[in-house]
């Protein structure tokens, strides 16, 4: 039986060209109003996903890593 792309993880992790997993930092969705201008800058960019995360994601994703 073919294995399922676990469907939570395809919706916050995504694979780059150069076949990096990204994913995007917390706290950057509501109540922006009261966060700083320098907050929400940084909050935009996405960060690379930690080594001891990444075979788990991998895994979850359906790719080899």
């Amino acid at each position: 039986m073919k294995q399922k792309t676990h469907s939570g993880t395809k919706k916050r992790f995504k694979q780059t060209g150069s076949g990096k997993l990204m994913m995007s930092k917390a706290c950057k969705n509501h109540l922006l109003s009261s966060k700083s201008k320098r907050q929400k800058k940084y909050g935009q960019q996405g960060i690379e996903v930690p080594s001891s995360r990444k075979k788990t994601i991998a895994r979850l994703l359906n790719i080899s890593q």
